[in-house]
């Protein structure tokens, strides 16, 4: 019988054989990277000349094999690769079902033990013919070396690089402020303004800031690229008239909470859309996180899968876009387009009266839900709801769609659709979102186990029906898609406003500095409209990561002799040092020094267990599923067990004493968990890819009233701060191996470094005002060689930006948008974020500012000139009551003063005005609808307009120094 734990060949798909007849090690053929390939198909290899392995480029046999194929000549043990790439092909080489873990069923027979025999089976019943065209057809692994013109040695995707134009005169430019910004300082340092030193002191702090942050934003812009993608090539290469399709399968998550504040309704359309997308249906599988553990989100999503039956063939049978069917009957276009058959008007009819039915059925759920009944939610068979407490329920699953037997109307088989909650008990720290992603991880791995994974938001549905196609184009490609940890693709946006007057788009950072980042390791995760290599989620680095030292492989294998042991003792504390670096940047890691008592062969059975039940939780099930890289469960596999054992791994205690949220899956330390998540994978040495595709993969909505829209900086900068206080800052993180381009660290850092620009933000909008208050400036008298600086400084950073909405394609107005609410956002959330993030990291005081909501008579964009009083609003207010005032005051003074006043008043007025002109969207988010400004607003604008008028008063500066002397003698001699 078949030992379960030996890798299958990458070519035939038998199994690689062991090296020898009386050894336990699987067979090798790249003792690089640990290619699983079998003897008799390396033999071909090398036959036709195949010197290299396809996967790391090294030769397949780096010493000379004995005659004799069994011989020791070709030999390598399971425990010296285990111990040699560190942990890394250990996914593929574990014998954990040899020993005592297995999982029995019912009759007392083991599930697991006959895994590879399953695959096996049933790669043979799906793909039959797969050995008589074996020589016809190149393997996934392997380029093609026949006709170029043939679809399998066509690309799958290819970097169009930016016009050499552009781009040159980009870089030059950047060099060119780079140089400008050192002369403008060296200038402002050696010119300091006596009679405004505080002053002039603090604008130059404020500088320098400004000059390091935009560095940290710049320069990882270095090497803009874009990319096409060929999905006719990819459907032609792996799904094959005829034959079985070998495209990968993909899981999808949906995470949701509250639906109160996230409607049901919206959560169906995202499901409705991914359950319709264009992919084979035995390749998807949506998962429904549900971790407010309600009972109208279970609801809800039972009429949902019903609806499916109806919508998906609908979708499919008139390749309808977008998928989601509010979005797609809300479409203002000609929706006979493109559909010619005589059918479509009267099926398109039927179809949105079954929506709208079905739209009145969820909708009554959501008003039975508004009120919970004393004795809790009872479902339909009279047993109470066991979700009734949030805080205090069991897990549970609930599988609609797939094995279920469920099909649509015209008889074909629907996506697998499941609804899972994990378990809450008082006590457990359950990590919020991450914690919940994780948690379908695990589920997804033990019942459906795709090789990859595609999160989205409760309300973000599929807009382009191919997106997966799209990311399986570098996933499944042989070269690119190899060291790619995850596809990350552009946020897009329904129902904002023309003008996007808060910015809610961020054209800037999604169609610049993600392009940029591409060119470099990869784009940041940015928490939804990502597909993921699910072994980087599992912590291992990617196939092309270095092997360990010689020096370290040797001193191994010499504490485990007897005649060696004395240079054990020498090495320990580097070696205590090399493992604690490795330790730092992958999970699934165990030090071997604790084993030194074993025979080799023992030595690699207990490696394999303890290290992975110390790293991924006690379950041999999910353990063995993680050794999987291309996915699947067996044949043989009993439904009902596998539920159990996905009720068993998100039970609340799977994760204490693991490496979950510290080296494995979504990463826990962070309201943003998504980027912390996207840095440890960039460190391990992935790199991900920015796919762009013309018509967006994913839409969603975006709060689009002022305060809403702080609020989500607000968390957005918290999370940076809390990174930048944590372990993993990026100043300081991932230094030991070397494998995070530096380009991409000052990316990182950039990204948990921008809320402290609040604090000097805050100071330079305030200059302008005390400026023009105190009749005091920043600056000298500017001399020729200093005003051709200034005028230098402000042309680059014109240029600048002009060259980037250039190789871009950005507007001018979303850049403008962009960087009013970068003036917003700063003077407002992330000063909150800093003091919140400080208070809760080093005091532990969590301090929360919420919004109250008000309702809306406005049918298009009426959240827009919604106003919910918030604490945000307070700083900006500050500062343009402050500006405005100093403006007044400014031009009262040059009045007074005659002539000689104007010229200084002049670039005063300048940088207030600046401030101003920034703050101009926040001003019109103050008037709110129909210009009426609400009472708190004019309170506090009396309130600080007096205020400085009480301190211009003091000032007095009508009168200049000698005047106000002359006056109070007078005053004095009179006796006034």
């Amino acid at each position: 019988m078949m030992e379960s734990g030996v890798p299958l060949c990458s070519s035939c798909g038998e199994a690689v054989g062991l090296s020898s007849p009386s050894s336990k090690g699987a067979f090798v053929a790249c003792h690089g990277c640990n290619y699983p390939l079998c003897r008799q198909c390396l033999n071909e290899e090398l036959n036709e000349g195949k010197l290299d392995c396809v996967r790391c480029g090294e030769p397949y046999i780096r010493e000379k094999v004995s005659a004799n194929p069994e011989g020791s000549g070709g030999r390598l043990t399971m425990a010296a690769h285990l111990h040699e790439d560190n942990a890394l092909h250990a996914r593929n080489l574990s014998s954990l079902s040899a020993v005592d873990s297995e999982l029995n069923d019912e009759s007392g027979n083991p599930i697991w033990k006959n895994r590879v025999e399953s695959w096996k089976e049933k790669k043979e019943k799906k793909n039959a013919k797969k050995k008589d065209r074996k020589e016809s057809q190149i393997p996934q692994e392997q380029q093609m070396e026949g006709d170029v013109n043939t679809a399998a040695g066509q690309p799958l995707s290819e970097i169009v690089p930016i016009s050499r134009n552009k781009l040159t005169s980009y870089r030059a430019v950047i060099i060119l402020r780079l140089i400008i910004l050192g002369l403008f300082f060296h200038y402002r340092i050696t010119h300091p303004v006596e009679s405004a030193y505080g002053l002039w002191l603090t604008s130059i702090i404020c500088e320098i800031w400004f000059a390091v942050s935009w560095v940290l934003d710049q320069f990882p812009k270095w090497s803009p690229i874009n990319r096409r993608t060929y999905i006719d090539v990819l459907s032609a290469r792996y799904e094959k008239e005829g034959e079985y399709c070998d495209l990968s399968a993909v899981d999808f998550f949906v995470s949701t909470v509250d639906p109160l504040k996230e409607p049901p309704l919206i959560t169906a359309n995202t499901v409705l859309s991914i359950l319709a997308v264009d992919y084979p249906v035995e390749k998807v599988s949506c998962y429904v996180s549900d971790d407010g553990s309600s009972m109208l989100s279970f609801e809800s999503l039972a009429e949902t899968a019903e609806f499916a039956r109806k919508w998906v063939p609908f979708c499919k049978k008139y390749a309808i876009e977008p998928r989601a069917p509010e979005f797609y009957f809300s479409q203002k276009i000609d929706y006979l387009k493109d559909k010619v058959q005589p059918s479509f008007v009267k099926e398109r009819r039927s179809m949105k009266r079954d929506y709208e039915e079905y739209k009145v059925r969820v909708n009554a759920l959501v008003a039975k839900a508004q009120k919970t009944p004393e004795e809790g939610w009872v479902m339909q068979d009279g047993t109470p709801w066991p979700g009734n407490n949030p805080r205090n329920h069991p897990g549970m699953i609930q599988v609609f769609l797939g094995n279920s037997g469920a099909h649509d109307i015209e008889g074909n088989e629907l996506p697998r659709l499941v609804y899972v909650s994990r378990e809450k008990r008082p006590g457990y720290q359950h990590h919020k979102k991450a914690g919940a992603m994780n948690a379908l991880v695990r589920v997804s791995a033990i019942l459906t186990n795709a090789p990859y994974i595609l999160n989205l938001d409760c309300d973000h549905y599929v807009n382009n029906s191919k997106a997966i196609r799209e990311a399986m184009c570098f996933m499944m490609d042989p070269q690119v898609g190899r060291d790619v940890c995850y596809i990350q693709f552009p946020q897009r946006f329904d129902g904002i406003d023309r003008s996007d007057r808060y910015a809610n788009r961020n054209i800037v950072f999604f169609d610049v500095n993600m392009k940029g980042l591409d060119g470099i390791q990869g784009p940041v995760y940015v928490g939804t409209g990502c597909v993921f290599n699910r072994q980087a989620l599992y912590g291992y680095g990617p196939p092309s990561l270095p092997s360990l030292p010689k020096s370290s492989f040797c001193s191994w294998c010499c504490s485990c002799c007897c005649c060696c042991r004395s240079k054990k003792a020498a090495e320990d504390e580097v070696e205590v040092y090399k493992d604690s670096k490795r330790e730092d940047l992958n999970a699934a890691i165990f030090n071997l020094k604790e084993i030194d008592n074993y025979d080799e062969y023992e030595r690699s059975l207990l490696i394999s267990q303890m290290s992975f039940e110390k790293s991924f939780g006690l379950s041999s099930v999910f353990i063995e599923s993680t050794l999987m890289e291309n996915g699947g469960v067996p044949d043989s596999a009993n439904p009902s067990t596998l539920i159990r054992e996905a009720i068993h791994v998100i039970s609340c205690g799977y994760e204490e004493k693991t490496e979950w949220g510290k080296e494995i899956g979504w990463i826990y330390g962070s309201v943003t968990e998504d980027i912390l998540t996207g840095f440890k994978m960039h460190c391990r040495g992935w790199r991900s890819i920015y796919c762009m595709p013309l018509r967006p993969c994913f839409k969603g909505s975006a709060p689009i009233n002022l305060s809403d829209r702080l609020h989500q900086v607000l968390r957005w900068a918290l999370g940076s701060v809390e990174i930048f206080l944590s372990r993993h800052c990026p100043l300081w993180y991932g230094f030991g191996g070397g494998r995070l381009k530096w380009l991409q660290r000052l990316a990182y850092t950039n990204t948990i470094l921008y809320p402290f620009t609040s604090l000097p933000l805050i100071a330079y909008c305030s200059l302008p005002a005390i400026c023009l208050l105190t009749g005091k400036f920043i600056i000298p008298t500017l001399s020729n060689v200093a005003s051709m600086l200034f005028l230098g400084l402000f042309i680059s950073i014109i240029v600048t930006s002009v060259l980037e909405l250039r190789w871009s394609g950005i507007g001018i107005e979303d850049w403008w948008r962009n960087e009013q609410f970068w003036v917003i956002g700063g003077v407002s959330a992330h000063l909150f974020a800093v003091f919140q993030g400080f208070l809760k990291m080093l005091a532990g005081l969590d301090t929360n500012f919420t919004v109250t909501a008000k309702a809306s008579d406005d049918a298009e964009f009426g959240e827009l000139y919604v106003i919910k009083w918030t604490t945000l609003l307070i700083p900006p207010t500050t500062l343009l009551v402050l500006n405005l005032v100093g403006v007044v005051a400014g031009f009262s003074d040059a009045l007074n003063s005659g002539y000689e006043a104007w010229g200084p008043l002049f670039g005063k007025v300048f940088f207030a005005l600046w401030v101003i002109l920034h703050l101009y969207p926040f001003l019109k988010g103050l008037m709110g609808r129909q210009n009426r400004t609400p009472t708190i607003v004019i309170l506090w604008s009396v309130l600080l307009a007096s205020v400085f008028s009480l301190i211009w008063v003091k000032i007095d500066p009508f009168l200049s120094n000698t005047d106000s002397t002359i006056a109070s003698q007078s005053c004095s001699s009179i006796d006034c």
